[in-house]
């Protein structure tokens, strides 16, 4: 919202570690930023009736989220990237917005497999919960 780069927001978060930012938010932060330009072309190629400026900043970041749990974090079961990216659009936004981020994601998990195998080099290493 303030037009920062998130990844220095990112550092600026955790020099001041108040509250803390844990090891797996900034490599949320680190994936969504490294995969974000195919992922907001996702989004648009996607997205029904919505270009990704018209959405609510909320559930652009949200589906942000949770296509680069969705289709890069290996060790995040793909009901459960959707599921948490819809109770976040449940918890934050509007009520349109739960069944929205459900089908885009859903739609998203469809072409996973020529996404990811496209990008044989986008491949992460699991990421690490705390």
């Amino acid at each position: 919202m303030r037009r920062e780069s998130p990844l220095s927001v990112l550092d600026t978060r955790t020099i001041q570690a108040d509250p803390p930012v844990t090891s797996y938010a900034a490599e949320l932060v680190r994936g969504v930023q490294a995969h974000r330009e195919l992922i907001d072309e996702l989004l648009t190629e996607h997205s029904r009736g919505w270009a990704l400026d018209r959405m609510p900043a909320v559930d652009r970041n949200i589906l942000r989220l949770g296509a680069f749990e969705l289709l890069w974090a290996a060790d995040v079961p793909e009901a459960v990237a959707i599921s948490e990216a819809v109770l976040l659009a449940q918890d934050l936004s509007t009520d349109a917005s739960p069944a929205f981020v459900n089908g885009l994601l859903a739609r998203l998990l469809e072409i996973k497999p020529s996404v990811v195998g496209g990008e044989a080099d986008c491949q992460q290493p699991p990421l690490q919960s705390e």
